[in-house]
């Protein structure tokens, strides 16, 4: 099938093939630039702080073990195990070519799937569009699990559909709920996916069974012996969890299963605050925080409130969390509403285009109402929202087709032919931007050595490596304002924020000591302090008088310096 142009069959052929050649050729264009974008040490903080930081330690230790003072650890780690074996042999690189690895698996997903129904030109355009998607790019030379939740997800739904017109071969209807269960072992958002799908079947069967007598119970019998191979998946983590903590969902619902356990109390003061997965049956109750965090922090008004849907799609920024932490695309919220304005040949494709729609609605609404919005929350929306935009491709064309006036149909193709290369320039311009930021060349090149590509990203870097090549593996050191960054940290980090609950906010408000800070660290077994200069001194300018100058007295009097910079310093504490 091809709608792209009217000409005989001859040129038909000749110009869909070399569509083929170009299109394909960008896509290896797009695939080599991701690579090389990846090809540089990792500094993103959730990759310090935990995808890399927890494989590190168990690497260390000799095996899986329970680390109550990073509650990330008790997250599943499906993904964060496969990073282990590359970190095992000294290289933290290849964890983002696996974590890209997720995406070029969902690119082969939705070629396979356009392929099948539409042509292989729609296959490859709507692979290159999902693949040069800006937060597609991003997560793809990011070391996050994101793309392998999207991915086990996307399988899973796609799974469902071939159980559908395989005329219900139970083997895809288990080989969808593994998928499932890989998927919510790689991250709890992957919970959302356990709570729609099962719902999906039974309406699916009855659906594709034209409500045959008796397809209810037979569709919620297929719906459980999917939630089955999902728990058989996810099964690992849910029995580690809760030999550890009583809780095999472990940190969500602490006050169902059991009140947090003696050894984690205490600890939690040391982790950054970190939102998890959507939680499907609090929605009512946080969405409105959601909304009144937003308005004291940004100070939106009602109807910035009212569009956040929309804007997810429009005001996407990297790195800045009032404009969700990401970009997407415009046209993934504009083109899908195309895909409906025919019907689809077979009810089977008619069934299926309801349900992607179905899919990512209620995934990015049980997403939307938490207490952050972050586009990268909303990952596993995205193939659906792809093949549902590559579905109204050929209906514009289709639409465009019939018109009986030549000039207006020859403007009709410019415009599209415009808004299609808009589209794609979108995701171009972010691409070329991400070359700027990152410059991975001169890293690749040797012009940029490991240590000062870090240190650019990282300016804790060197006083973090200073502290490595001088400090005892053992040496416990109170990191104060670091952000939990601890992967190349080769000593042990005592991680604190004396803004909220920690180390110095807990000595400081202690009413019945009778020893002075540094006794107290001593006494916890900390001999040194690495701290942010700037948050340490605005955190000391917000104390009391009498905690500020016991807090001041203590560094000039009980600490030394060994090594700083404008940024970051090490200190010893005395021992006398």
């Amino acid at each position: 099938m091809s709608v792209l142009n009217p000409k005989g069959p001859a040129e038909k052929n000749n110009l869909n093939n070399l569509y083929l050649i170009i299109l394909f050729f960008l896509l290896v264009v797009l695939t080599a630039g991701i690579t090389f974008l990846a090809a540089v040490p990792p500094v993103s903080r959730d990759a310090l702080t935990h995808h890399l930081f927890v494989p590190k330690l168990y690497i260390e230790h000799g095996g899986i073990y329970e680390i109550p003072s990073i509650p990330f650890s008790y997250y599943p780690m499906n993904l964060d195990l496969l990073y282990m074996i590359p970190l095992y042999f000294g290289n933290d690189i290849i964890p983002k070519h696996i974590h890209f690895l997720f995406a070029l698996l969902t690119t082969w997903l939705i070629y396979n799937y356009l392929k099948n129904r539409i042509c292989s030109i729609y296959a490859l355009l709507g692979s290159l569009f999902f693949l040069s998607i800006p937060i597609i790019v991003k997560l793809s030379i990011t070391v996050y699990v994101d793309l392998g939740l999207m991915f086990f997800t996307t399988a899973s739904l796609l799974l469902l559909f071939r159980w559908l017109n395989s005329g219900h071969k139970i083997r895809y209807l288990i080989f969808a709920g593994i998928c499932c269960g890989l998927a919510t072992g790689i991250k709890y958002n992957g919970l959302i996916a356990f709570v729609l799908l099962p719902l999906f079947i039974p309406v699916l069967y009855i659906r594709s069974q034209n409500a045959v007598k008796g397809s209810s119970s037979k569709g919620i019998g297929f719906s459980l012996l999917f939630v089955l191979a999902v728990l058989i998946a996810f099964s690992p983590w849910l029995i580690r969890n809760y030999s550890w903590t009583g809780n095999p969902i472990y940190p969500l619902y602490e006050s169902i299963f059991q009140q947090i356990p003696d050894k984690i109390v205490g600890q939690k003061h040391s982790a950054p605050q970190k939102e998890p997965a959507a939680i499907v049956t609090k929605l009512v109750s946080r969405g409105s925080g959601v909304f009144a965090t937003r308005k004291i922090l940004y100070h939106e008004t009602w109807w910035q409130t009212l569009l956040l849907p929309v804007r997810f799609f429009f005001e996407g920024q990297d790195d800045n969390p009032r404009y969700f932490d990401g970009r997407l695309n415009p046209f993934l919220l504009l083109l899908p509403f195309f895909a409906f304005t025919n019907k689809s040949p077979t009810l089977s494709l008619q069934l299926e285009k309801y349900t992607l729609l179905a899919f990512a609605t209620l995934f990015f609404f049980f997403t939307f109402f938490q207490e952050a919005l972050r586009i990268r929350y909303i990952i596993c929306i995205i193939p659906p929202l792809v093949l549902l935009s590559i579905f109204g491709l050929p209906n514009i064309l289709f639409a465009i087709s019939k018109i009986n006036f030549p000039l207006v149909r020859r403007s009709a193709m410019l415009l599209i032919s415009a808004a299609l290369f808009l589209m794609f320039a979108y995701n171009a311009q972010y691409i070329v931007q991400q070359f700027q930021i990152i410059q991975p060349l001169s890293y690749i090149q040797g012009k940029v050595s490991r240590k000062q590509y870090i240190s650019r990203f990282r300016p804790e870097y060197p006083v973090i490596q200073y502290a490595n090549t001088h400090l005892q593996r053992d040496t416990k050191v109170l990191c104060i304002f670091l952000g939990n960054r601890g992967y190349y940290m080769n000593f042990i980090p005592i991680f604190d924020n004396p803004f909220r609950e920690g180390v110095l906010k807990d000595i400081l408000k202690s009413s019945s000591r009778k020893t002075d800070i540094r006794s107290q660290l001593l006494d916890q077994g900390t001999t040194h302090i690495l701290l942010r200069n700037d948050l340490t001194q605005n955190w000391v300018q917000h104390l009391v008088e009498i905690e500020q100058e016991e807090v001041l007295l203590f560094f000039q009097h009980d600490t030394n310096k060994l090594f700083g910079n404008e940024n970051y310093t090490l200190l010893h504490i005395n021992q006398y």
